[in-house]
């Protein structure tokens, strides 16, 4: 958790520097350079050591299920890249080479140990470091540990290969095996669903999909869409959460989407993550779609308002639900950290043709490329309460590119690509560049506009955030008649210490939405809903905001009156 959060931090610190934060993660450094310094391998992983010295990489009786040496040795590598390319101080990158070189010594291809992570995370982790010194070659000089890159990206590709492979075909070089709770019951380029520990299996697809788009290689390429398409088909909850059931914290079988489900925060922000790796594989919207229905609802109701307390389940429906000041398994405030410092990063993107990709609507400044090719993009807007988004393009010199400006699914009357959620949008969409009428010419989820670009060029968006009625698949037989709310990307709640007894109301698909601003944290929206088969009417909050005046019950789902 101290390596995700120093990964986290430091990404806030490129936008916010912070010469007190910094000293401290420095100390922290100090501390984990010392203890690694204590072993003469350049293994580290303290529990391990002090409590089972016998049993690294939960061999010989030991349980990386749950002992997660694989998966910290992976998160202090992040930790390392992240904290240099935030600060250029190498001293935890340092600490992560040589412990990266000792389990690329030990682990991998025959004779080594054949080992895979109980935990997925490392392949990203160790993919990233490949790239980091393929693209730095220089960097290497600043590292006491020999650098070996290729050797990197090797045991991350050996990570995901070897996976439903637990011995050699001579039945030698045996691991021990959890099956589909880390997704070691078959290999991935045979898997055909999402399967097992929902935080796992996410990370996992990232990974697939990451090292997919960098090699092209159609196998992870078809692996990463089959389990992505699995995953948001027929798996997804309506709030972005992943992990239908609580023993072992696991994706149920298609379908099966109980309004009583597990939803860990940690599940939704790696499956983000995951949706964030397929938009840069395929550069479709409908990945970001996805992402966004995550970041505001199941992320964000991780979280309390006033910043201290969190959720680590996230069901759709609960009695006193309590949020945490701490839990046992501290894992998803860093995460969230995690999540919040990485997200600058996924507003924009772009292509090998200078298109610039306009992800998510979040008001700022950034600048694309470099020299006379940098195009500087301004954001401004209240999105989601508001859906008129302005976008100021700024480039460098004059130049012909198109600018690709996401239309989310919902707004077009797609709640969902695969048909798992449906919704109608009864608003328009406008787009405009410079005041002028634009034609909507919509490729692959985004509004695509080729032009030459100058200076002070700006488009306007609108997209409508009126509130809408979301049905779900008849196939949910857990959903049968039943009714959600939304607008925007917001999902919306039924708190029942704000309406009437919620066993016993009811909503119809003509009901009647009124939108009301409450002022706290910013405010946010409230929906008062009349309806002929309710006797007062029924006020609706975000999903994310219920539980904040103490334990929380509530409801997502309401039933269909006719």
């Amino acid at each position: 958790m101290v390596y995700e959060s120093i990964r986290g931090a430091a990404d806030l610190l490129v936008a916010y520097p912070d010469g007190a934060l910094e000293a401290k993660l420095d100390a922290y450094i100090d501390r984990i350079a010392a203890a690694q310094a204590a072993d003469p391998e350049g293994y580290i992983n303290t529990y391990t050591t002090l409590n089972r010295p016998t049993q690294r990489w939960g061999t010989n009786g030991g349980d990386d299920r749950w002992q997660h040496d694989l998966y910290n040795a992976g998160m202090l590598t992040e930790a390392g890249i992240h904290y240099y390319n935030a600060t250029g101080k190498t001293k935890l990158l340092d600490v992560a080479v040589k412990m990266a070189d000792y389990m690329c010594k030990v682990m991998g291809d025959a004779p080594k140990l054949n080992l895979i992570p109980g935990h997925a995370g490392p392949e990203e982790a160790f993919f990233k470091l490949y790239l980091l010194f393929k693209a730095q070659p220089a960097l290497a000089n600043k590292i006491s540990a020999p650098v070996t890159p290729d050797a990197y990206l090797h045991i991350a590709k050996y990570w995901i290969e070897h996976r439903g492979i637990p011995a050699d075909p001579d039945g030698l070089r045996k691991r021990q095996v959890y099956g589909s709770y880390n997704q070691d019951d078959q290999s991935v380029f045979t898997q055909q669903t999402i399967e097992g520990h929902a935080v796992r299996a996410t990370l996992l697809g990232t990974a697939i999909a990451a090292i997919g788009a960098y090699d092209n290689d159609p196998r992870y390429i078809q692996t990463a869409n089959r389990y992505w398409d699995n995953m948001i088909g027929k798996r997804t909850f309506i709030t972005g959460g992943q992990g239908a059931i609580a023993d072992d914290e696991k994706f149920g079988k298609d379908y099966y989407l109980p309004q009583s489900a597990y939803l860990e925060t940690c599940a939704s922000i790696s499956a983000a993550f995951f949706s964030q790796r397929m938009n840069e594989l395929q550069a479709d919207g409908k990945y970001m779609d996805e992402f966004e229905r995550a970041l505001y609802n199941n992320i964000l109701s991780g979280i309390s308002l006033d910043g201290a307390h969190y959720n680590y389940e996230n069901p759709l429906i609960a009695t006193d639900h309590p949020r945490w000041v701490w839990h046992s398994c501290p894992c998803c405030p860093p995460m969230i950290l995690k999540m919040l410092g990485a997200l600058p990063g996924f507003i924009y993107a772009t292509d090998k043709q200078k298109g610039v990709y306009v992800n998510l609507f979040i008001g700022g400044s950034a600048n694309i490329g470099n020299g006379p090719n940098r195009v500087t993009i301004s954001q401004y807007t209240s999105y989601p309460w508001n859906g008129k988004v302005q976008i100021n393009v700024n480039p460098a010199k004059a130049d012909n590119f198109a600018m690709h400006i996401r239309i989310p699914g919902w707004a077009t009357g797609k709640e969902n690509p695969f048909g798992l959620y449906n919704s109608k949008s009864d608003g328009q969409i406008t787009l405009t560049v410079n005041n002028q009428a634009y034609p909507m010419h919509i490729e692959k989820g985004y509004a695509v506009i080729t032009r030459k670009w100058q200076a002070g060029d700006k488009i306007s968006l609108n997209l409508p955030v009126q509130p809408r009625i979301v049905t779900p698949n008849a196939q949910v037989a857990e959903l049968n008649n039943k009714l959600a709310i939304a607008a925007g990307p917001i999902i919306y709640a039924f708190e029942a210490n704000n309406n009437p007894p919620l066993s016993e109301s009811s909503i119809t698909e003509n009901a009647v939405f009124q939108s009301e601003q409450k002022n706290r944290a910013n405010g946010y929206n409230k929906i008062k809903i009349t309806s002929p088969s309710t006797k007062q009417p029924l006020i609706a909050i975000p999903f994310y905001s219920v539980g904040n005046d103490g334990k929380a019950s509530y409801q997502v789902w309401m039933d269909r009156s006719h």
